[in-house]
């Protein structure tokens, strides 16, 4: 889906600035809050793919304004409720205090029935087209490399394809590849001529040109 939390391949935020020695955890909450995430994996309660799309259906002010482990807890809230494993009252009544939940899931229409294949359908030095598609839910393709041409420089193996698996529809084995990208192809002249990014993608996120 598109939203705030594709940051990639944009501007005007400023410097990332690394502190020298950064602890793993700023607060005490933050490591239940890891914990807890780890716990809920463990017993197969979500899958990666959900939890990110819960994560990318918070209220955009509220994605930008709040630390990461922040929207780990707010996905984990999102899946418990969406997955009737506990309602939002008794989560308030818990936290003391009312707790936000993410915007209704959008299933996207474009991928949601996508055979698996055996073989890959792109070779190491094909040309491809990164599919121009801007579906309501969930997707690792980012938005700054759609409709972009670039070059397959590694075909890696198969596996689930997050379009699928976030929306409960199971495990749709895709294969991935690398493709690389000229920096003048994604941010036009203003960018370096050597630049070149690299970026792994599934196959149904790929054309020919």
């Amino acid at each position: 889906m598109n939203g705030v939390h594709d940051l990639g391949g944009m501007d005007g935020f400023g410097p990332v600035d690394v502190p020298a020695h950064e602890p793993a955890f700023q607060q005490p909450w933050e490591r239940l809050a890891f914990g807890l995430v780890v716990a809920m994996s463990a017993q197969r309660l979500h899958n990666t793919h959900a939890f990110r799309h819960a994560i990318e259906r918070m209220e955009p002010t509220h994605y930008l304004s709040s630390p990461y482990y922040e929207h780990w807890l707010f996905a984990v809230a999102t899946l418990l409720v969406e997955n009737g494993l506990a309602t939002r009252a008794e989560l308030a009544a818990r936290a003391g205090v009312g707790v936000p939940l993410a915007q209704p899931m959008r299933r996207a229409p474009i991928l949601t029935s996508v055979p698996s294949a055996s073989t890959p359908r792109f070779a190491v030095g094909d040309p491809i087209i990164v599919r121009n598609m801007h579906p309501l839910g969930h997707t690792r393709c980012p938005r700054y490399v759609r409709g972009k041409r670039g070059v397959v420089t590694r075909v890696d193996g198969s596996f689930s394809l997050p379009d699928v698996a976030a929306h409960g529809g199971g495990s749709c084995k895709q294969f991935t590849y690398c493709v690389r990208f000229d920096g003048r192809e994604l941010w036009g002249d203003a960018a370096d001529a050597a630049t070149t990014i690299s970026v792994d993608l599934w196959e149904s996120y790929l054309e020919a040109p």
